[in-house]
């Protein structure tokens, strides 16, 4: 069963264990494409060195259903997720040896100036402001920013235009805080959508905004208590990211990407995540700059 407009309607339980720090190791099974038997690398590159690790470390939310969600058993599970397996399965590297290391929306540069991971794949829009210190693969996703308000929308909000006066929830750090500023500047900033909730179901707060399928998420998790306003204001491509100027990662990702699409192990990886809630979109263009 899909999502439809203004209502959102369970069609899995995902079940949450969310806990906001440290890492995991994931030998979760997921919809990944096969992994590369002794693929060969030219000396030197991160593709090499990984590859000849045998491992990868991999930044994601733990927070974000059908996305990033840590599960019950520890494990990340969700669409970036499987993406990031995607990636490692072609540097040879199977996914009990991926080390998943949660990252909010605050410290995903951070965590890649410091080498704390080596690609983050945590619903991270592509913009101008980031791509000055860190690079970007992709994007492999588009999504548009909305609102998701109590269920029956008592406040009759239509779009942002209406939040004039009102308090909205976000997250610190996070492209969403920053184009909700356009339409209001009474907002809550908390470092995980989830600390969004409460407040929504106080009052405290008219509406919580992100991208429309980190709502369908929230929404999908906490059945008949929110829906989404379904009128998307903004174009979010997703994309991976990666060290400053590591153009031939880069290329490589981009390269798996495109693969991944012609070879339908893109659409098996959504089908198997957020396509049991979400429709399956049309990947975008991968951008080489």
């Amino acid at each position: 069963m899909r999502l439809h407009k203004g209502q959102i309607i369970s069609a899995i339980t995902l079940a949450a264990a969310l806990a906001l720090s440290g890492c995991t190791d994931s030998g979760a099974p997921g919809a990944s494409a096969p992994v590369a038997e002794a693929p060969t690398f030219a000396p030197g590159t991160t593709m090499e060195k990984l590859s000849t690790a045998g491992t990868i470390t991999i930044g994601t939310k733990f927070d974000q259903p059908l996305f990033g969600l840590k599960g019950p058993d520890g494990n990340p599970v969700g669409f970036d997720v499987e993406i990031g397996k995607l990636i490692a399965a072609k540097l040879g590297i199977r996914p009990e040896n991926i080390v998943w290391t949660e990252t909010v929306s605050a410290n995903r540069e951070p965590f890649l100036q410091n080498s704390q991971v080596d690609l983050v794949v945590a619903t991270y829009t592509i913009n101008d402001t980031r791509k000055k210190v860190i690079d970007f693969a992709g994007p492999y996703y588009e999504a548009g920013q909305d609102l998701l308000v109590l269920a029956g929308n008592p406040e009759k909000i239509t779009g942002p235009n209406d939040l004039t006066g009102k308090r909205v929830c976000t997250v610190s750090g996070s492209t969403s805080e920053r184009n909700i500023a356009a339409y209001t500047t009474n907002v809550i900033a908390t470092d995980t959508y989830s600390n969004c909730l409460g407040p929504l179901r106080s009052g405290e707060v008219v509406a919580v905004t992100t991208d429309n399928v980190i709502l369908a998420g929230l929404a999908d998790q906490n059945v008949g208590e929110f829906e989404m306003v379904d009128k998307p204001f903004t174009k979010e491509p997703y994309g991976i990211g990666l060290h400053k100027d590591d153009t031939a990662f880069r290329a490589f990702i981009n390269d798996v990407l495109e693969k991944s699409y012609k070879d339908g192990s893109w659409a098996a990886a959504w089908e198997a995540t957020a396509g049991k809630v979400l429709g399956t979109p049309t990947p975008p263009a991968v951008v080489r700059y």
